[in-house]
């Protein structure tokens, strides 16, 4: 079941900001929970039960825009098909524009396909993974903004034309189609699917917020006004210019490994 896109009320990126211990109110964020991962497939995430776990440590295998040490994480679990995760698309390169450059915002891409909704995203992962492995960072985002901009809201990727985003995003034809061809990124899709599901992802876009070791879940496509309004109260704490006396507090709703959802 793909996200419901309802907004948020404008209190709500203000009253997260006093979840975060450095203004000493842990209200809204948990620490990281671990506990051993149950193995899922893409077609089994909404009915396997879920265990308590963080997502998986940020590695050189992942893509990133932004500072890769940046201090404010995203981490968003996505599938290219997803209508509601072009729309999410669009407001994170928005909010990497603003504040990605500061380098205090890193955006993390993973595969989390849904096949029973779109039969042909598992393939859009895999061909992305590949343009990833052939031609970098670049390659891969360029790939990806492709894959989204190609069709309307209510349409699917056209997969004949792979090839040509792949190529567009300065990756040799022949070499994409031997990797798509082999599957060789076919179980690197799994594993995102399978640490998303374990991270507590049942839909799509699903982004974990991670500032040191606390963690928050921005939930489904919110717009870019909440978001931004996230990360710029985040950031201003960074800055040391937030005012914690105009926070508002309220209740938060936590997902059942006890992280706020931000919804």
């Amino acid at each position: 079941m793909e996200p419901s896109t309802q907004q948020t009320s404008p209190a709500i990126p203000i009253a997260i900001i006093c979840g975060f211990a450095m203004i000493a109110i842990a209200i809204f964020f948990t620490n990281k929970n671990n506990a051993a991962p149950v193995p899922v497939t893409a077609t089994d995430t909404e009915t396997t039960q879920s265990t308590k776990e963080s997502p998986r440590a940020i590695t050189e295998a992942d893509y990133i825009r932004g500072n890769p040490n940046a201090p404010i994480l995203m981490i968003e679990y996505s599938d290219y098909d997803c209508p509601f995760c072009k729309q999410y698309h669009a407001t994170m390169k928005q909010i990497m524009d603003e504040y990605g450059v500061t380098g205090k915002v890193a955006w993390v891409y993973r595969q989390f396909p849904l096949a029973d909704l779109h039969p042909n995203a598992p393939k859009l992962s895999e061909a992305a993974l590949c343009v990833g492995e052939l031609g970098g960072d670049d390659a891969f985002w360029k790939f990806s903004d492709a894959l989204y901009d190609s069709h309307d809201i209510d349409e699917a990727t056209n997969i004949t034309k792979l090839p040509e985003f792949a190529e567009q995003a300065g990756v040799n034809k022949n070499d994409f189609l031997a990797c798509t061809g082999s599957k060789q990124t076919e179980e690197k899709v799994l594993q995102d699917i399978e640490d998303g599901f374990n991270a507590g992802a049942r839909a799509t876009p699903h982004t974990i917020l991670i500032v040191g070791n606390q963690q928050a879940v921005i939930s489904g496509a919110q717009s870019y006004s909440v978001v931004k309004g996230i990360v710029k109260n985040l950031v201003d704490q960074l800055d040391g210019s937030f005012d914690p006396s105009t926070a508002t507090t309220g209740e938060t709703p936590t997902n059942e490994q006890g992280v706020p959802v931000l919804e």
